[in-house]
């Protein structure tokens, strides 16, 4: 799934000192490069990755004294993940994927504005 995307086909979304995103328009997937894994997630998966990493509650996590709160089990079961994290390595792929949330819905936004100028140009007459 992540090997099925060549270089020509996949294009950067959002870069952090931990990892890296990529559009693949081969297989509709965003590529999640993070620290020592890969994962490729089409778009409802990853929005569902986003909202739970969203969800975690840092603060409350930081003032945790208990050793249940250093870590946390991050999961993607429709794609077979799971990778235990700590806070940092959390607060690191919420950057990332929050960076590349906003780069999606730019790409987007700049789509839907630019488009309709760019079809009226490359019209065929009649």
């Amino acid at each position: 799934m992540v090997g099925d995307c060549i270089n020509a086909d996949k294009q950067e979304l959002f870069q952090t000192s931990k990892g890296i995103s990529y559009q693949c328009d081969t297989t509709n997937r965003i590529l999640l490069k993070f620290d020592t894994f890969e994962l490729g997630l089409r778009i409802q998966q990853f929005q569902c990755l986003r909202r739970s990493l969203n969800q975690v509650d840092i603060k409350g996590r930081l003032f945790d004294l208990s050793d249940e709160s250093d870590h946390l089990l991050v999961e993607a079961p429709m794609v077979n993940f799971q990778h235990r994290l700590t806070l940092c390595e959390i607060i690191q792929l919420r950057e990332l994927v929050n960076g590349t949330y906003f780069a999606l819905e730019l790409h987007s936004m700049l789509h839907e504005i630019l488009e309709p100028k760019h079809s009226l140009i490359y019209k065929p007459s009649i």
